[in-house]
């Protein structure tokens, strides 16, 4: 995972600017609602550039984001709004191996943060590191690539071209699918033009994705000490099926008794 984002944090933002993180952090926040989370401490593991994190805080919620990359954290900070500076943090860390000194209400990773963990090990230091950071009966939530629907329906090419009054960028994405590893390599090839002066630069990165199936994440869950108690398609809201690309689980740290 290491440099994963990094080469183009700059053009993170153009790149998803269409992505609708209101829409999607309200989604959220249903989520945690009906899990008696309002209001709530969050820790938002992989919070890249803090979009997210801003959203929930405008929705009541105090985040605590952490990011492998060190531009996207620093990017989430430069742009946290002045009237919410005493809800939002952000700084650089490892989801499988941070540790900090809170707990917190919530754990969430969004944007397929568990589908870049593709090996065991990783996913479940991912899992150990929410599960540590819960508070007893705190809530845990993650999206994730759903595997019957991946197989389903396999990954294609895809091209996408964007541009702003400083750039304008190019970005393929090419899968190689492996089976056998429940993983799919998307190599990202990325073509920036700077309009002032005409210079292209090319990207390559390749970001490797697994996609989970719900009995192993059960696995993982109960060995954090985790109960898994809902699962749905992602947004919609729907019962998971073998068309479903995208999917939201929700789980609960087990109180002691």
């Amino acid at each position: 995972m290491t440099g994963t984002f990094d080469a183009y944090a700059a053009y993170y933002d153009l790149l998803y600017r269409d992505k609708d993180y209101p829409g999607e952090a309200r989604y959220v926040n249903s989520l945690l609602s009906r899990q008696g989370v309002t209001r709530g401490h969050i820790l938002e593991l992989g919070s890249g550039t803090g979009k997210h994190a801003e959203q929930l805080a405008r929705l009541g919620h105090s985040v605590h984001g952490i990011d492998l990359s060190p531009p996207m954290v620093d990017r989430a900070r430069e742009r946290i709004p002045a009237d919410l500076r005493a809800s939002l943090r952000f700084d650089v860390g490892d989801v499988r191996r941070a540790r900090l000194a809170s707990r917190f209400d919530a754990v969430i990773a969004l944007f397929h943060v568990a589908s870049y963990q593709t090996a065991n090990e990783d996913l479940g230091a991912m899992i150990e590191t929410a599960a540590t950071h819960l508070r007893e009966g705190g809530v845990f939530l993650f999206d994730f690539w759903y595997g019957p629907g991946v197989l389903t329906d396999p990954p294609a090419v895809r091209v996408r071209r964007l541009e702003d009054a400083r750039v304008r960028i190019t970005r393929t994405a090419e899968p190689t699918l492996h089976p056998n590893e429940n993983v799919v390599d998307v190599n990202y090839t990325v073509w920036v033009r700077q309009e002032s002066t005409g210079a292209v630069e090319e990207i390559r990165e390749t970001h490797r994705m697994r996609y989970l199936f719900l009995p192993e994440l059960r696995l993982m869950l109960q060995a954090a000490g985790l109960q898994l108690v809902q699962s749905e398609e992602w947004i919609s809201g729907k019962e998971l099926t073998c068309a479903s690309w995208q999917a939201v689980v929700t789980a609960r740290r087990l109180v002691r008794t």
